[in-house]
């Protein structure tokens, strides 16, 4: 997924995040095959390095031409004036959405997605899981099927059709089936290496709690809603960095609430197109862009 970015001068970003976190970022993004990232400590540092890579481009790039110094992961711009409603990330994006708002270094998020990586490895060889994608029900819907389970959580509230679950084999998999009972059109099993987002990782939470604890946060630009509570946050972002480990991805609330601050505009920045598709689905009415190769950079000027 790096291989579009090569010959970008963003690229540069790849060697000082090897430095950084002593690892070939390199290796990640253009060698490494499928299975080898589905190893949580290589999807995130690779996730994250991606993300950068956008953000930098973005910044030095079209958006710059609106006065917007940082913008978001998933974030928002009004559209009149280039302000920045607000930024969001979906979980891991989380930490690139605050180098966005300026709350957290880029050296610094490196160091904390690689002890992030790390520590969800960790739980996740501890005790077991997997995730499943729930289409065509609801969140109280998914929510029932999982009370039926033992050992199944809601892990993403995505989109009013789209909910995510996780936890043991065994309990997505009674989820999976009661959901089905309960009107759920198709169960999608996700390709992860755990079952993020649940009680199952507290041994990963209480890892990432050593890290945070020495990190100084930055006063952000603009709000960070937060995957937690779905409410935006100036400040209190390691608290909510650690909640988030065993908590719901409350993103459906989470664009809900970007919209009733003002947003208009949602620009994703990273590998992929899926939150997009999300705000297509959960706002309908804003205007969307992403940024996942050097060829989306013309399209968002256009769109700007």
């Amino acid at each position: 997924m790096g291989a579009p970015w090569v010959d970008h001068e963003s690229w540069q970003l790849v060697g000082e995040l090897s430095d950084i976190v002593g690892r070939d970022v390199a290796e990640l993004l253009l060698e490494t095959d499928g299975d080898a990232l589905r190893a949580t400590r290589n999807a995130q540092l690779a996730t994250y390095a991606l993300s950068l890579i956008a953000l930098d481009a973005a910044t030095n790039g079209p958006l710059r031409r609106l006065g917007i110094g940082r913008p978001a992961t998933a974030g928002t711009g009004t559209g009149t004036g280039g302000a920045i409603a607000a930024v969001a990330g979906h979980s891991l994006g989380e930490y690139t959405a605050l180098v966005a708002a300026g709350a957290l270094k880029t050296e610094t998020g490196a160091e904390l997605v690689q002890a992030r990586g790390e520590a969800m490895q960790v739980a996740a060889e501890a005790s077991p899981g997997t995730m499943a994608a729930i289409l065509g029900l609801d969140l109280t819907g998914v929510t029932e099927a999982c009370d039926e389970a033992t050992g199944a959580w809601v892990a993403n509230d995505n989109t009013a059709g789209q909910v995510v679950v996780a936890g043991t084999v065994s309990g997505v998999e009674q989820a999976s089936a009661a959901a089905l009972r309960l009107g759920a059109k198709r169960v999608v099993p996700l390709q992860v290496g755990g079952a993020f987002h649940t009680p199952l990782m507290r041994l990963a939470q209480e890892r990432l709690d050593a890290e945070l604890t020495g990190v100084d946060f930055s006063p952000s630009t603009c709000p960070l809603v937060a995957n937690v509570d779905a409410t935006a946050h100036t400040d209190g972002f390691g608290p909510l960095l650690s909640a988030q480990l065993c908590s719901r991805v409350r993103w459906r609330e989470s664009l809900l609430t970007m919209a009733d601050m003002g947003a208009t505009l949602f620009v994703e920045l990273g590998p992929g197109t899926e939150l997009s598709g999300m705000v297509k689905r959960t706002v309908p009415d804003a205007a969307r862009a992403n940024v996942a190769a050097p060829q989306d950079l013309e399209a968002l000027s256009a769109l700007l």
